[in-house]
């Protein structure tokens, strides 16, 4: 599914930007009392070591996988109706340092989600239509006129994606501490034809969101950040989900490598100012992830037709090549598989699978069993390139909802 996506071994990619048995040991921290819609303990820590069941079959899931795809680091949770099943860790987050659940990482467009949420939240309250163009709040965005909210959170205006520019491409690689700024990566998207007329078509592009959330700043007349923290992040008790205007993430930090300069490198702390909204780059943990997971999956926060709109805003039976837009960014959307409002409807499933120079996360949601999977990794210097906690949530999902896969986008 394109997302913020990491660069490749030889290029960039789509980006967006990202358990606990320590070591495996019997000496694991045991989990205090089960979780709730009210939130979860903290700090986030992890479950028993199981020895039968469920929660044994899903450490073995991640032990293989953690084996197959030489990560680093695998952190996960699982839940049903807000309970534990298992929260575990593998791996190390740096040499002699073990991974934890308590450790923080990027959540690239999980925030997007957020994001959506945030808009229809606004729809509820009556402040805002999904069909207002964006041009009453950035006159200055060419064609604003012709493009809705609706088209920005559900990316379908038509505008390029700036991270699939080579000279982005190049830029990002050469220096990936580097700060953009939201006027930047957005001009380097309406600079360019648009791939097709706003509304008629599908594809993802990073531009459509950097703008959603400057749209929601004019909306509200406040800052992103305190938005969504109002709007989402606070109602659901994500006490460790936050924005930074900074490369920093809050300790204790999951550290991240990647080899994607072509040497196997640490790029815990490469900026992500270019990945989304200002106010909208955050760091989680596993147990906000997970809860993250089953909140935005439900709905809990939206009424009965904005929920609906979250899950189809108009994207089914779009998505298809052009002269100007080729197959591979113009995916059909389908009943089965298809973008939502900042989500992704895949099969049963409602998820966000972001991924972030060594990073890679994963959330996704199965309403009919209320089950949720929360996954983070992070890679060894052989890892295959890809979303490799999208991989582990899928092998979750087939041994504890076998009639109801994870099915791939695109």
């Amino acid at each position: 599914m394109p997302t913020a996506r990491s660069t490749t071994r030889s290029r960039l990619a789509v980006v967006t930007a990202l358990t606990a048995l320590i070591a495996l040991s019997p000496s694991v921290t045991a989990a205090g009392p089960a979780a709730g819609d009210g939130g979860h303990r903290r700090p986030c820590t992890g479950s028993r070591l199981p020895d039968h069941g469920t929660p044994r079959d899903v450490l073995r899931i991640a032990e293989r996988a953690k084996a197959d795809m030489g990560l680093e680091s695998v952190i996960l949770r699982v839940t049903v109706d807000g309970r534990e099943v298992v929260t575990t860790a593998l791996g190390d987050s740096m040499t002699g340092v073990p991974a934890d659940p308590a450790m923080h990482f990027r959540n690239g467009n999980v925030a997007i989600s957020y994001m959506g949420t945030a808009l229809l939240r606004l729809v509820d309250q009556g402040k805002v239509g999904l069909d207002d163009p964006v041009a009453r709040w950035l006159p200055d965005l060419p064609h604003g006129e012709k493009i809705t909210l609706r088209m920005l959170a559900a990316s379908t205006t038509g505008l390029v994606d700036y991270v699939r520019l080579p000279a982005f491409q190049q830029a990002v690689t050469a220096d990936p501490f580097r700060r953009w700024t939201a006027g930047e990566v957005v001009a380097l998207s309406t600079r360019e034809p648009r791939w097709y007329d706003p509304g008629t078509n599908w594809n993802y592009s990073h531009a459509n969101f950097v703008l959603l959330g400057a749209a929601l700043e004019k909306i509200t007349g406040t800052r992103l950040d305190a938005l969504l923290r109002r709007q989402v992040t606070g109602p659901l008790g994500l006490r460790e989900t936050r924005n930074s205007f900074t490369p920093d993430i809050p300790g204790p930090v999951l550290h991240a490598f990647t080899a994607d300069r072509g040497t196997y490198e640490e790029s815990t702390f490469w900026n992500p100012s270019w990945t989304t909204a200002p106010g909208a780059v955050q760091t989680t943990d596993i147990c906000d992830l997970a809860r993250s997971a089953a909140a935005i999956g439900s709905g809990e926060l939206l009424s009965l037709s904005s929920y609906q709109q979250l899950l189809n805003p108009g994207t089914v039976g779009l998505g298809h090549p052009t002269d100007t837009c080729p197959a591979t960014v113009c995916l059909a959307n389908t009943e089965a598989t298809h973008y939502g409002m900042g989500v992704v409807v895949l099969g049963d499933w409602i998820s966000q699978h972001p991924l972030f120079f060594g990073y890679s996360a994963s959330m996704a949601y199965l309403p009919s069993e209320r089950l949720a999977i929360a996954v983070s990794t992070t890679q060894g210097p052989t890892t295959p390139d890809g979303h490799t906690a999208h991989v582990i949530a899928q092998r979750i999902a087939a041994a504890l909802a076998p009639g109801h896969p994870i099915p791939d986008f695109g």
